[in-house]
């Protein structure tokens, strides 16, 4: 059984999370459940939030972007380090580190010019991307930074050969489904980040189902950080004293997103702070608690119309597992447990089954990367719509194990000038240090 430690940060952009856990191989040559160890979470640091709001903008030049993509990657370092530290262990007794990164940007596949082109005969594949459709993403955390600084294999970026394989790449939460519940039958899981998403877990990966139902917190996050200045609207108390304006709501479920069918991917471009401003535009005279309260219902009503529209017909269930940011608003979870009750169906938290509703996703970023050093398939075809079996996830190497090297002697003096006489030691460098500094929030919870 080996170490392995996962980081997130979501599309909700509410920190990077940490989580050290165990994997094994089971008998059928598939990872066993994941054991959870420890988890904690590490604060964007205030000078770095803004950059990153404006990298969701398109804001930033190529330059900024490329700086902002090493300094995240120290960011994930440091989280890294801090879980490692934490539980008294060495950078050789983690196994590997696994996380995607931050996405800036995630565009869909457009499956009408897929078929247009497949119907062509065209075979170019640059025009896979130019004209067939296919999907892209940008996200950030450069990964040689963090097999760098922490000293520890690393992979990440999960989703481009899933995108050239043709499939959706979003969400990725269907593997660490299909490794944790494959032997309990048919099993419906949620998580709900900025963005919710559904996935049906079977032991016969080609009746999986996953993709995403609609807005998570990503909205709600949007109009208390307007309204109030606060980052998010704590146990859901905002909403719980306001009244669904029921107008807005319907107008909210004729979204243009409704009308993809699965696999289906959203994206802030979908229900990010455009959408969410202009809805504050128009209902300027509403309350903020009106205004939470509907958006509350619409996440709820998406999710509950997404399962009754593509997974209750396709086979019978009796529960959801529920995960993510969202299962902490007490009053979203009560608006799904009515919504979610109406189709005879009851809610479940993650927790119950061993893995930590707030820990899910780094967890899944773990059981990926293991399942990448080992060359196991870590995709699913049937709920992605990739053309083939693959094994996501690039590998960057830990220092230690380069061969036919050595020890670096005197680097202050050589490179930066520093001797004894500026008060400074001769020391080496033949790795990195575990330090945690610029950690905001390590206590194991948010």
């Amino acid at each position: 059984m080996s170490y392995i430690v996962g980081l997130n940060s979501g599309s909700s952009f509410d920190g990077v999370d940490a989580v050290l856990c165990k994997i094994s191989l089971a008998e059928d040559g598939h990872p066993a459940r994941p054991e959870y160890i420890d988890g904690l979470t590490v604060d964007w640091p205030l000078e770095l939030q803004p950059l990153i709001l404006r990298a969701f903008d398109n804001d930033l030049t190529i330059f900024e972007m490329t700086r902002l993509n090493y300094v995240a990657g120290a960011l994930y370092a440091e989280a890294a380090n801090s879980i490692i530290k934490k539980n008294n262990l060495k950078p050789q007794d983690v196994h590997v580190i696994g996380y995607d990164g931050q996405t800036i940007y995630q565009e869909p596949p457009d499956r009408v010019k897929e078929r247009k082109y497949v119907q062509s005969g065209n075979k170019s594949l640059v025009d896979l991307w130019l004209k067939g459709g296919y999907a892209c993403g940008f996200f950030i955390a450069e990964s040689g930074v963090v097999a760098a600084l922490t000293d520890v294999d690393t992979v990440t970026q999960f989703r481009p050969i899933d995108h050239a394989l043709g499939g959706s790449a979003a969400p990725l939460m269907q593997y660490l489904d299909f490794v944790s519940f494959r032997n309990d039958g048919p099993t419906v899981t949620l998580n709900i980040g900025g963005i919710a998403n559904l996935q049906l877990a079977d032991a016969d990966r080609s009746k999986m189902m996953a993709f995403d139902t609609g807005p998570g917190n990503v909205m709600m996050d949007h109009v208390v950080k307007a309204r109030t200045g606060k980052a998010y609207d704590a146990d859901g108390a905002l909403a719980a004293r306001g009244r669904v304006i029921g107008p807005l709501l319907d107008e909210l479920l004729t979204h243009g997103f409704f009308a993809r069918q699965p696999p289906r991917s959203a994206w802030r471009l979908d229900f990010g702070a455009a959408y969410a401003d202009r809805i504050l535009e128009r209902h300027a005279a509403s309350s903020t608690e009106d205004v939470l309260a509907t958006l509350t219902a619409f996440t709820a009503r998406s999710i509950a119309r997404s399962l009754a529209d593509f997974i209750l017909p396709r086979t019978p269930v009796v529960r959801v597992i529920a995960s993510g940011g969202g299962t902490r608003n007490a009053t979203l979870m009560r608006d799904l447990r009515a919504e979610v009750g109406a189709l005879g169906l009851e809610v479940a938290v993650s927790d119950e089954f061993g893995i930590p509703a707030a820990y899910k996703e780094a967890i899944k970023f773990a059981t990926l990367a293991f399942a990448n050093k080992r060359g196991l398939a870590n995709n699913i075809p049937a709920a992605g719509g990739a053309v083939k079996y693959a094994v996501l996830g690039k590998l960057s190497l830990a220092p230690w194990r380069a061969k036919n090297g050595g020890e670096v002697i005197g680097r202050a003096e050589k490179v930066l000038g520093l001797g004894i006489a500026d008060g400074t030691t001769n020391g080496t460098t033949n790795g990195t240090t575990n330090g945690t500094n610029g950690v905001h929030r390590v206590n194991g919870a948010r």
